[in-house]
């Protein structure tokens, strides 16, 4: 019996540790030649000197374990690097058909006290990242359909993140940079899906270097239990949005952890005003919408305990 993605080939960007590992493990458990990239740098805020150790030990992992693997080192948010990047995986495996962007870095800090390079770094790596493998990997499947003359196979799992539904007072670069990954993965589902391509997007809840603070607190399992919110249990939907199976999923948000996989709808209007007259006034306008916020606290939003469903320890 075939594995479901013998003979597949993928990319998983930011593999090196946490996310990214767990989905390049899993991707080769189920039969796909991987190329692991990573940076290596060992600062979550993208600080330090840049390593190509856990991309390798990713990559011998992999090979130990009977698979295929290759390391690459390179920067995606460097637009050569990145395509350095797809043209390894096409030369090493003779195409490229699986893409999964997970790379990212954080700089915290709340919106006024936040400089510009804060700002910049992070939406370099994470959304500009994300762009940069897309943009070429997209370019290789329309070539290669264009050749076929018909669809050919090819699979994008990008990573966002909750922080871009409710909110993260002290991440606004994160939390936009999260958000426009999701706005680039339903436009790169509409324009590919004529070739055979799908784009998603899944927002997991893992416990990684990225997310110490946030998970900080929260109930840890007790020994010989895996914890709910760990990469292991994100790299399933992964594995399972690469391979043929999920032919008919494009263009969806999905929300994973612990067991646990939610589809996120569109955003749904929630209140609807019709003006009187050929267009509103302020009087109006207030006549009719302040009644609707009257009972919330300013400034209220989601709680992310609310949004995460998950309880402290």
């Amino acid at each position: 019996m075939s594995l479901p993605l013998e003979g597949r080939s993928a990319i998983v960007t930011g593999a090196g540790r946490g996310l990214g590992r767990a989905e390049a493990l899993e991707l080769a458990r189920l039969g796909a030649s991987v190329v692991v990239n990573d940076f290596g740098q060992p600062g979550r805020d993208g600080s330090g000197e840049a390593s190509a150790a856990p991309a390798e030990e990713v990559s011998a992992e992999i090979r130990a374990a009977g698979g295929q693997a290759i390391a690459h080192t390179g920067d995606v948010a460097d637009h050569e690097q990145a395509r350095a990047l797809v043209r390894l995986a096409i030369d090493a495996y003779g195409k490229l058909d699986i893409l999964v962007n997970n790379a990212g870095i954080l700089r915290d800090r709340m919106i006024f006290s936040m400089s510009e390079s804060e700002w910049d770094s992070v939406i370099h790596v994470h959304l500009k990242g994300h762009f940069n493998t897309t943009h070429f990997a997209a370019a290789h499947w329309r070539e290669r359909s264009k050749a076929a003359g018909g669809p050919v196979y090819g699979r994008i799992v990008n990573t966002s993140s909750e922080a871009f539904l409710a909110g993260s007072a002290g991440q606004p670069n994160y939390a936009a940079a999260k958000g426009g990954i999701v706005g680039l993965t339903t436009s790169t589902a509409l324009a590919l899906a004529k070739y055979g391509v799908t784009a998603n997007v899944i927002c997991p809840r893992a416990r990684t270097r990225m997310t110490e603070d946030v998970f900080q607190g929260f109930q840890e399992p007790a020994d010989g239990h895996l914890d709910p919110l760990a990469p292991e249990h994100v790299s399933p939907l992964v594995g399972y949005l690469a391979s043929s199976a999920a032919a008919n999923v494009n263009g969806q948000l999905l929300v994973v952890h612990g067991g646990m996989v939610a589809v996120v709808e569109r955003p749904k209007v929630a209140a609807k005003f019709d003006s009187a007259k050929e267009a509103f006034t302020f009087e109006e306008l207030d006549e009719l919408i302040s009644p609707y916020y009257a009972d919330r606290p300013p400034g209220e939003t989601f709680a992310a305990s609310e949004v995460l469903g998950l309880k402290r320890g």
